[in-house]
């Protein structure tokens, strides 16, 4: 593995470092502003700085920078994920403002790879433009949704139909109005093979019999710029046999697909704010006095930014080679460093910014800072994608397996 980034790369860096310094860091405060006079079905979209930024994102060339292949921008994933970094500096601003933000992603991904030629057309392309967005509805209340064999929505077969019926939360996106579509995966066939069961769907917002319940917090927080995360029932919902994507049975292997990069999306762009959370406690600390000395000048302190520099470095690595990994032997191959960089990272950079939080005193969980949002997605991103239990266990038992 070459550890030097390309010439391509190298200039989006540029290009990308700019377009956060010219215009999305100056935009962050009017974000707030405007997320705190937003009421109704404005609060679940995006405020208009946003769509000011997609604009600009999109004149400069800046835009669907994580889809490779004809659909996207054609990068590798060891190309993106230094973007993806970068934007993870400004997570409520930068993804979106480049049509580079979860849900959305995985599921272009999933469109871009297995949807036919009209599902692409429909779907595929609007989300593309960013004229639309879209949800995937997989987690329920009543199962462990960490083991997806669980899920107990039920997709089934009537003629020239599909009919729906289950319960799904925490569905990012939902409550936003201009997400136009799910992805749905439930089973259309318990009997079959335990990863042979489940199916995904594509479901149209306005379909009779979907309702979007409400809107769940996330540590307090709705996420509303995001879209929320819904709670989404599904009651005798009827769509063309045509919306199922792939084939029956095909649902566990779409979502494994789909869920590999998307990892590798979450943790560089967890890099990115542990590097802000650093560098917004190394800024604190060289101009806050304590007992009479600069609070950079104690010990504790400085561990604690070493420890930080030295952890971002580890992770920093070890996410660019299973980008490589993934770019070279496929998901499949990059399996175990996919599971370390999920376990590994989400819980250094949530120490760093917990850190950065306790550095700042009382400023660090105020709305002054972006510190405590940055907290509250950190820890979030350990149970999203699957808890650090399962990619534990699961890596363990690969592990052991060559001891067998």
């Amino acid at each position: 593995m070459d550890f030097g980034y390309d010439a391509r790369t190298r200039e989006l860096q540029e290009r990308l470092t700019a377009f956060l310094d010219a215009h999305v860091y100056p935009a962050e405060p009017v974000f707030e502003e405007q997320m705190e006079k937003a009421t109704g079905e404005a609060r679940w979209t995006a405020p208009p700085v946003v769509e000011e930024l997609k604009a600009e994102a999109r004149r400069q060339g800046l835009w669907n920078l994580f889809l490779p292949g004809e659909h996207g921008a054609g990068l590798t994933n060891l190309q993106y994920a230094p973007l993806a970094e970068l934007t993870g500096r400004s997570p409520h601003l930068a993804p979106p403002a480049l049509n580079c933000a979860a849900p959305d992603t995985g599921n272009m991904e999933v469109l871009a790879e297995f949807g036919t030629p009209e599902q692409r057309e429909r779907w595929l392309e609007p989300l593309l433009a960013g004229e639309i967005r879209s949800a995937f509805a997989m987690t329920e209340p009543e199962v462990a949704s960490s083991d997806a064999t669980n899920i107990e929505t039920r997709i089934e077969r009537d003629g020239d139909s599909y009919v729906i019926n289950g319960r799904k939360w925490y569905i990012s996106g939902a409550m936003n109005p201009k997400c136009a579509v799910f992805i749905v995966m439930g089973k259309t066939d318990p009997a079959a093979e335990r990863h042979r069961q489940q199916s995904q769907i594509l479901v149209p917002r306005d379909t009779p019999g979907l309702e979007v319940r409400r809107g769940m917090r996330v540590f307090g927080y709705d996420d509303g710029d995001h879209g929320g995360h819904g709670e989404v029932v599904f009651h005798d919902v009827r769509v063309p046999a045509e919306n199922l994507i792939g084939e029956e049975g095909g649902g566990f292997a779409i979502a494994q697909a789909r869920l590999g990069p998307g990892r590798i999306h979450h943790c560089m762009r967890l890099i990115g704010m542990a590097e802000r959370a650093l560098e917004l406690m190394c800024r604190r600390v060289a101009g806050r006095v304590a007992f009479g000395k600069p609070l950079a000048a104690q010990g504790v302190i400085q561990e604690w930014i070493a420890e930080a520099r030295v952890e971002i470095e580890q992770l920093r690595l070890l996410v660019l080679k299973t980008a490589w990994l993934m770019d070279t032997v496929g998901n499949q191959g990059a399996h175990t460093e996919i599971q370390a960089i999920k376990i590994a990272t989400p819980a250094a950079v949530q120490r760093i910014v917990d850190r950065a939080i306790q550095a700042h005193g009382a400023a660090g969980v105020s709305q002054d800072t972006p510190l405590a949002a940055l907290y509250a997605a950190t820890r979030t991103l350990r149970l999203a994608d699957g808890p650090d239990e399962v990619h534990k266990r699961s890596l363990a038992r690969r592990e052991l397996k060559r001891y067998a």
